[in-house]
């Protein structure tokens, strides 16, 4: 089974997807730490990531992956485990440039891809272009979405307990500039699939939406019975 989640960020693709996986034995696979990790790649080559053919060379040069459980994931590059370099507000927004370079975007695919292709269970996918470009033929697609302010809310939060410097109106500003990119972009833009399940998540809460998605998965899953 292959499960695509879709949808902007701080909408809970993360949190519901691990959760997802978990409940489902399905493998997780976080698209967008792999783009965080590209951008990870170029900052550190000193690619301007303003230069479309120098980043896509250095990342189609990268090793690129995902070990370990939906609760306990870790992100390598060419070798190194770095799960906590890739968390940082800078890494952030270098990925939300480098995502829309096309040829990273088709890279990022094949691997996506492949990983997906080769999982045992099947597999749970979040990201942004999952449903629409990744996986078009997943027996379920989920589209997560939330009110700007009650993202922002949200991912100010989380920074805050992480001890991340910054402020509400900063986090809402970001939000509002990578849902421009991500919607602007001519490659893979963010779009709902026609057959996707849309969930806005503004007044729920986890368990609430979780178990909106367990069912949508129980009906099918009786449906191909």
């Amino acid at each position: 089974m292959i499960i695509a989640i879709d949808g902007p960020s701080g909408a809970g693709k993360s949190t519901l997807g691990k959760m997802l996986a978990k409940e489902l034995g399905l493998l997780y696979l976080d698209t967008g730490a792999m783009y965080r990790a590209a951008a990870l790649s170029a900052l550190r080559k000193d690619v301007p990531l303003d230069s479309a053919n120098e980043v896509a060379n250095i990342v189609r040069g990268s090793k690129i992956e995902l070990k370990g459980e939906p609760d306990s994931l870790s992100v390598f590059l060419d070798g190194e485990d770095i799960s906590t370099a890739i968390r940082t507000m800078k890494v952030a927004q270098a990925a939300s440039i480098v995502s829309t370079i096309s040829d990273v975007r088709r890279r990022m695919v094949e691997l996506q891809r492949s990983i997906g292709e080769n999982a045992d269970n099947g597999c749970v996918l979040e990201g942004r272009d999952i449903g629409s470009i990744v996986f078009p033929q997943a027996d379920i697609k989920f589209f997560l979405t939330a009110k700007p302010e009650a993202r922002a809310q949200r991912r100010f939060e989380e920074d805050k307990a992480k001890g991340r410097v910054t402020t509400y109106e900063q986090t809402l500003a970001e939000i509002n500039e990578r849902d421009d990119r991500d919607v602007s972009r001519d490659d893979s833009p963010l779009i709902i699939s026609e057959d996707a399940v849309v969930i806005d998540t503004s007044d729920l809460d986890l368990t609430e939406v979780f178990e909106q998605m367990l069912d949508v998965v129980r009906e099918k899953r009786s449906a191909a019975a």
